[in-house]
């Protein structure tokens, strides 16, 4: 098992390769805001693209599969980890990353969620308000 990082980067790969197969295109990878709501930074794991035109700001998070005897989900899944802190954040990033653009795109917010092997893509699982 390997460092907290690379299960990340791992998670983020493979969600990267899920989408794309689906036809969206990368915009970028782990766009960094320095400062943001509190005193963490802003970031999104994946900026994406779909063929018509829409912005995808992607937020990848997993959790290891239960162990066995386990409640699967039994603490909300990757899914459920990401809250409200996370997801002012994610939209505060997104803002910055939105003013830097010639045109304003329409855009939305999916979360996709790796329980172990299980792969869930949430399309606009929140919004900006």
């Amino acid at each position: 098992m390997g460092s907290p990082g690379e299960a990340g980067n791992l998670a983020e790969t493979v969600a990267l390769q899920h989408l794309q197969r689906a036809g969206l295109r990368l915009v970028q990878r782990n766009y960094r805001v320095a400062r943001g709501p509190g005193a963490r930074a802003g970031e999104i794991d994946l900026i994406m693209r779909e063929p018509d035109g829409t912005i995808v700001f992607v937020e990848v998070r997993s959790r290891a599969a239960p162990a066995a005897g386990a409640v699967p989900g039994a603490f909300g899944g990757a899914a459920a980890s990401v809250g409200g802190v996370k997801q002012r954040r994610i939209v505060f990033a997104a803002q910055h990353w939105l003013m830097r653009q010639p045109a304003l795109p329409p855009c939305r917010f999916d979360v996709v969620a790796l329980d172990g092997e299980r792969l869930q893509w949430l399309k606009a699982a929140f919004d900006a308000g």
